[in-house]
């Protein structure tokens, strides 16, 4: 999986044309040599969101995603997934949980610290793929057969991929990127690059509310995402003038959090839409400047050669071992109620039974009683 990058530009004129060389030249490099073959055991792996209402604040910090649990998966080259030659340093963990309404995702890569200002291909990228056509397949992007001169939306009809992609190399770690007021009818993002991308597959793929026929100007980037690597010393916040914010080739751990609402407003097949209790296909891919050098389009890793299932948990199966075990609790306070009843209520009944047994006092008024000792 390849996903594209969006340079930053001081007028929408100059960045649609940026836009157009950066999608030629990924276009260029997704080309494969030789026959594709897979051999991931990862395919049979799922991914659970479960449902935790209240729980993640969208900074690209993991503390808050500490007591969920984790799926790790070896990082194989997108174009021969071969264990042999998968990300030396580590494998990606992914996290993912739902409250109802947005769903959250957690991507964490151990990686020396990369980071040159301005420049996105020297530094760590992350991209989420998901099924949104019955036909789309993982391989190709969608799979769709047309050209880039032929793809259509009619004549590619389900075969979309929808695609998140975040080059960091103008976001500032802990700061919050992606749909933002000024990309107003587009998936673009000026200021982070987290772009909302769909495809039919490597060689027909636009950013969303753009298309082969043109622009609709009614698209949404719905997605929100930051990241932070674990040498990075926390305090206030960075600013731009902070950059690169850390020392090059420190060890650590990088962390991708994002968020995006479970339906969107698409009304072009360009999102997936997520169903609580329904299981959606998806993959993800990371970009490293490995020795230093830049990374390019195709040379990425991903979690899987084929989709990995994700399941939506509802909040009443989440809930369903949590109310037993109160239904339980309350059931044993509600036995030691009654029996305290029983036995105060017996206490009472003998209580009464051995009054009414002894005979009646003799009345004697404390007047009388005086006098007759005066």
């Amino acid at each position: 999986m390849s996903t594209t990058t969006f340079s930053k530009s001081l007028s929408p004129k100059w960045n649609f044309l940026l836009l157009l060389i950066l999608l030629f030249q990924l276009v260029n490099s997704h080309n494969e040599s030789g026959e594709w073959s897979c051999d991931s055991s990862n395919s049979e792996s799922t991914l659970v969101a479960e449902f935790s209402p209240g729980l993640i604040t969208l900074d690209g910090h993991p503390d808050d995603w500490q007591h969920i649990d984790g799926f790790e998966f070896p990082l194989l080259p997108a174009l021969d997934p071969h264990l042999d030659d998968a990300y030396k340093p580590g494998k990606m963990t992914l996290k993912a949980l739902h409250d109802g309404k947005d769903v959250f995702f957690l991507l964490q890569v151990d990686g020396d610290y990369a980071y040159l200002k301005g420049n996105s291909n020297k530094c760590p990228s992350v991209a989420l793929m998901f099924q949104i056509g019955q036909n789309a397949t993982y391989h190709n992007m969608g799979g769709c057969k047309e050209t880039p001169e032929t793809c259509t939306s009619k004549n590619c009809r389900g075969y979309e991929v929808d695609l998140m992609h975040f080059s960091i190399g103008t976001a500032i770690p802990g700061r919050l990127y992606g749909g933002n007021l000024l990309d107003i009818g587009t998936g673009a993002d000026r200021f982070g690059h987290l772009v909302d991308v769909y495809s039919w597959n490597p060689h027909c793929r636009y950013i969303d509310g753009h298309g082969p026929s043109g622009s609709n100007n009614t698209a949404v980037n719905d997605w929100r995402g930051a990241w932070w690597h674990s040498s990075l010393n926390d305090h206030s916040g960075f600013v731009d003038e902070d950059s690169p914010y850390a020392s090059d080739g420190q060890k650590g751990t990088y962390y991708f959090e994002f968020s995006r609402p479970l339906r969107t407003m698409d009304r072009f097949q360009q999102d997936a839409q997520f169903k609580i209790g329904d299981t959606s296909k998806f993959s993800a891919a990371f970009w490293y400047p490995e020795d230093g050098n830049p990374w390019h389009g195709s040379g990425h890793y991903t979690v899987s050669c084929d989709w990995l299932p994700l399941d939506f948990i509802s909040g009443g199966s989440a809930l369903t071992t949590t109310g037993a075990s109160q239904n339980s609790s309350w059931d044993a306070a509600a036995a030691f109620s009654l029996l305290l009843s029983l036995v105060a209520f017996c206490v009472s009944v003998f209580v009464g039974y051995r009054v009414s047994m002894q005979k009646g006092a003799i009345f004697r008024p404390i007047d009388d009683h005086l006098s007759t000792e005066m």
